[in-house]
């Protein structure tokens, strides 16, 4: 739209005349992004981006849509109708028009009401039955064309495995881990993932990479690791790592939120090959071996050029031929300095608390049980980044920075996802500092958005300016939602600062979002985390030591090289036992005996 109307003058001279454009980027302003999409979905029953909203000078909602082309086609209307259109009947039949938005407005708030039920353990198997019934057995992910990766769907499945034992549930999710990394939608040149695969195999992607896509993936290929054990998701985690400290990491710590898909004005340019530019850089031999591998031909497979690829290989196969990988991963490494040399996407280097939020979970987990300190300190970089740059002198949490100015006062993700990272980067560390943070923004996050009245929590803060919605948003998109992981950091901190007054705010939440819930469990994974960690009651493993002594360190081994999703670890100000590191297991707020022998902790944690 921006390049057939918006940039047009044609059209921009008939919306100047009648009307006051304003364009609103929706990841600096989620909150207006969720208000008039939740308004586009109610006007015309479906929503999606490019959104327009026509409003009246109090902001309410008269008219609303998607795409819509520069001049009337078929039965698509165009916006120079729109324009006229609007306009006409703004002089004709404004008390009307006024009326009806009111009535938009009001409908919408009156939605925003606690439903007060409970929710059971089996909207756990529905949302597995869903799974499985829309996962896709031959390429993996779930669906058809275009396949999103939706990383927390995995992140559900792999604790379910993990509780009940279920070989479909592992078999989803390899298959789905595999088939990503083998797909165009990961870089095998330069790493990290593209946003989604245009297509049903994980082949074609929307080249445009997004900081949030990359550190939940990374997130979750780490969880994939630990439950199952397979060294390539470990790899496929570090390469995205080495993608964002390489690509997407400021000089002062804080981390790029994305990458363009386009060059040159030509989508996926930077990223593609033909068979002759190989052979011309790596020689015929070389070149022909490379080409081999990743599936280059003389043909292409993307507009007469080439994505790579692995999607023919079985990766058992691959793992039996240590020399071929090795020899061509030496190759690509020339492939990407060549690479380099072309005009590159344009990088969006706005940071955005929130995403960084998820990057500083992701590095800190890595960095712990792969026992990586160059993550670990990526991780509290980030932090102090954020720390430095992105709160205000009254103690706010702000939403972006960029050139060295920070604005908007932060929203719900951006409280809920920073607390997650500080939670991760504590684990990490047992730096007191980084759970003392945890524990303010999150007494912060209920102070700022808590709703008294209904339970969960609002977007933006009790002192933000006043809008004709106030949503509370609920739903798993490509995102989880900010309540979700609010949600899943209050059943952390119950556990860890042993304080039940988060697990009875918590149960208020689930009784407030049950029904929704309920009407669709699928959209709703993430949250289900933090359910499944409730309704298990998970362990809280205590740490006494005066000293990281041999001991301390095969406890933290032990504890790092297990996938153990529902347990929480800190270190305690607890009596030792023999003056050597005690272990103390708790659960609902009570510990077991002291254990200070490797091997009963290790019976202790079956």
């Amino acid at each position: 739209m921006e390049r057939e109307s918006f940039e047009d003058e044609e059209v921009a001279e008939l919306l100047n005349d009648y009307f006051i454009p304003i364009k609103v980027d929706r990841e600096e302003r989620p909150d207006l992004d969720n208000i008039y999409m939740t308004i586009t979905q109610a006007i015309t029953g479906q929503g999606g981006w490019p959104m327009n909203v026509f409003l009246t000078p109090d902001k309410k909602p008269i008219y609303a849509g998607t795409y819509f082309p520069k001049r009337s086609i078929l039965d698509r209307v165009g916006l120079m109708d729109i324009l006229y259109n609007i306009n006409k009947a703004w002089k004709e039949k404004r008390d009307d028009i006024v009326e009806n938005s009111e009535d938009i407005i009001e409908k919408l708030n009156n939605i925003q009401s606690s439903s007060n039920e409970e929710l059971s353990k089996e909207v756990l198997e529905e949302v597995f039955n869903e799974r499985k019934e829309d996962f896709d057995p031959k390429y993996g992910g779930f669906g058809s064309a275009p396949k999103f990766p939706m990383p927390h769907n995995l992140m559900f499945l792999i604790r379910f495995y993990k509780e009940n034992n279920d070989e479909k549930a592992l078999e989803i999710i390899e298959k789905t881990l595999d088939g990503m990394y083998k797909g165009g939608i990961f870089d095998h040149i330069g790493f990290g993932f593209s946003r989604y695969s245009v297509d049903g195999k994980w082949l074609v992607p929307h080249f445009e990479k997004m900081l949030y896509d990359n550190a939940l993936l990374a997130y979750c290929y780490l969880e994939g690791y630990q439950a199952t054990g397979k060294e390539l998701y470990k790899e496929v985690a570090e390469k995205i790592f080495t993608y964002i400290i390489r690509d997407m990491t400021s000089n002062k710590g804080g981390f790029y939120s994305a990458e363009d898909a386009d060059s040159e004005g030509v989508e996926g340019k930077f990223y593609v090959w033909t068979k002759d530019e190989i052979k011309d850089i790596l020689g015929d031999e070389e070149g022909e071996v490379v080409c081999n591998y990743f599936d280059i031909t003389d043909t292409g497979n993307f507009e007469g050029k080439n994505i790579p690829n692995l999607i023919k290989y079985d990766l058992n196969f691959l793992k039996k031929s240590p020399d071929l990988i090795n020899r061509v991963h030496a190759y690509a490494d020339m492939l990407f300095y060549t690479r380099e040399n072309r005009i590159k996407p344009h990088k969006d280097d706005k940071i955005l608390t929130s995403w960084n939020g998820l990057m500083i979970a992701a590095f800190a987990y890595g960095g712990r049980i792969l026992n990586k300190p160059l993550f670990i300190n990526r991780a509290k970089e980030s932090i102090e980044f954020i720390y430095e740059n992105l709160i205000d002198e009254n103690g706010r949490l702000l939403a972006r920075y960029r050139d060295g100015e920070s604005r908007y006062k932060g929203y719900l993700e951006d409280y809920s996802f920073l607390t997650w990272g500080l939670i991760e980067t504590y684990e990490a560390t047992f730096d007191d500092i980084y759970l003392e943070r945890a524990k303010k923004l999150m007494d912060d996050t209920f102070r700022l958005f808590w709703d008294d009245k209904n339970g969960g929590f609002f977007i933006n803060g009790h002192d933000a300016e006043e809008l004709v919605l106030r949503p509370k948003e609920i739903y798993d998109g490509a995102i989880p939602s900010g309540n979700s992981v609010a949600a899943f950091n209050m059943i952390k901190l119950s556990k860890m600062l042993e304080d039940e007054s988060y697990k009875e705010k918590y149960n208020r939440m689930l009784k407030s979002f049950s029904s929704t819930i309920k009407n669709m469990p699928h959209a709703h994974s993430f949250f289900l985390l933090s359910y499944m960690d409730y309704i298990k009651n998970g362990k809280n493993i205590v740490i006494a030591y005066e000293k990281e002594d041999d001991l301390f360190d095969d406890i933290i081994r032990e504890i790092n090289s297990r996938y153990l999703p529902f347990t929480t670890v800190v270190k305690g100000r607890r009596e030792l036992k023999d003056n050597k590191t005690t272990v103390y297991i708790c659960e609902n707020y009570s510990c077991n005996m002291p254990i200070n022998n490797l091997e009963e902790f290790k019976e202790a944690l079956k």
